[in-house]
């Protein structure tokens, strides 16, 4: 599938087993080494058909978060076929703290914002006499609205600016909001902006749960004992004491009872929305759409200080068709520069058995920042130029 043809081809796998097969659409089209479209609607009508059987299972990763309409369209194929739907993050703690209620519009146990049951369950175990009804803001909302001065202060824990959709706009955030406070194990982009910075215990020194991507808890204490370090509960504990906003949350322990007490939302759930997907990108010759992800090994933060694991990691290359290196005037063993509007990177180039006019490059990797240096994404638009 062509990056940002995800949702176009969730919706070809929801319709009938009988027309699933259908002609090859440009957005799911076969490689250019094999140009088998009879093999390759067979291979979509079996695959629809599999879906259908008991016991199926619709995984879902990172990448299809940043395709428009996508989740829609994933949500639409699990309801047509029957299948279970799961989610696998990238990132250990993301379930939990969508349990806990880390989402604009979520309150702790999947609960909506919306509901008023769920408003009054949760404000009976906080012990207030009521909770606001409207959303709050999610990150790129809560970054906006600090250079206007809606937001005066921030209170950041654990963020890496390379990691969020426009990493210079987040820094610019930070540069212009009044006052920030930074919660984090070692200095980073965030702490050399930060007006108070608080270090809070590593995972191995501090207790806590972790859940993994079925919903499973995993429960753990600390590892090592660090005399007169602080977890981040206990920090936040604290900088809520100061401003007169008291957690009753002195551990972890007390965090899982409260937790277990509120238990999974039982009432009506919002209905998925129904966003659509915007028309295909069409590149021409010497353009490409971006197919980005992040390896295992990358220039993440928790590598700081490890240059022997760091060193085992993948090196960065452009992977596209060969097809679409001669296009660019490179080759197998060459360089090739991807640009957009807002910069470029190159690397060398690497050909495979892949979609023409599509290039594979890793997010977030030595000499390759896609964020930062792109200002791109998983399907965006950029061109490609030889080197060399």
């Amino acid at each position: 599938v062509v990056p940002g043809g995800e949702a176009r081809a969730l919706e070809r796998l929801a319709a009938d087993p009988a027309s699933a097969g259908g002609t090859a659409q440009e957005d799911t089209a076969p490689s250019s080494g094999d140009g088998n479209a009879a093999g390759q609607n067979a291979a979509w009508h079996e695959a629809a058909r599999a879906l259908r059987q008991p016991g199926a299972v619709i995984l879902a990763g990172e990448r299809l978060a940043e395709v428009p309409g996508a989740l829609s369209a994933l949500a639409r194929l699990a309801a047509a076929t029957g299948a279970w739907l799961a989610w696998i993050p990238r990132r250990a703690g993301e379930r939990g703290g969508i349990d806990a209620g880390a989402l604009p519009n979520l309150l702790p146990g999947g609960r909506p914002t919306g509901d008023p049951q769920a408003r009054a369950e949760v404000a009976t175990a906080w012990g207030v006499a009521s909770l606001p009804e409207q959303p709050g803001r999610d990150t790129a909302q809560i970054l906006a609205a600090a250079p206007s001065g809606d937001i005066t202060a921030l209170l950041i824990a654990g963020v890496d600016p390379g990691d969020l959709p426009d990493p210079g706009a987040a820094l610019a955030a930070l540069e212009a909001a009044e006052f920030v406070v930074s919660l984090e194990l070692r200095a980073s982009a965030v702490t050399d902006r930060a007006d108070v910075v608080l270090p809070v215990a590593a995972v191995a020194e501090k207790a806590g749960t972790f859940v993994n991507w079925e919903g499973r808890p995993g429960t753990f204490g600390p590892a090592l004992a660090v005399p007169g370090v602080r977890s981040d509960l206990e920090v936040l504990g604290w900088i809520a004491d100061q401003m007169d906003i008291h957690l009753g949350l002195p551990d972890a322990a007390a965090a899982r009872r409260e937790l277990a007490g509120l238990g999974a939302w039982a009432g009506e759930r919002p209905a998925v929305p129904d966003l659509p997907f915007p028309p295909a990108v069409r590149p021409a010759a010497g353009q490409a759409v971006l197919a980005t992800w992040h390896q295992l090994l990358d220039t993440g933060r928790m590598l700081d200080g490890e240059p022997y694991l760091a060193g085992t990691a993948r090196p960065a290359e452009a992977v596209m068709s060969a097809a679409t290196a001669a296009e660019a005037g490179t080759a197998a063993g060459r360089a090739v520069a991807v640009t957009t509007g807002h910069g470029s990177v190159t690397l060398p180039v690497q050909t495979a058995d892949m979609a023409d006019r599509v290039v594979c490059v890793p997010a977030h990797s030595p000499g390759c920042e896609v964020r930062r240096s792109l200002g791109a994404g998983h399907g965006s638009l950029v061109s490609l130029r030889g080197v060399g």
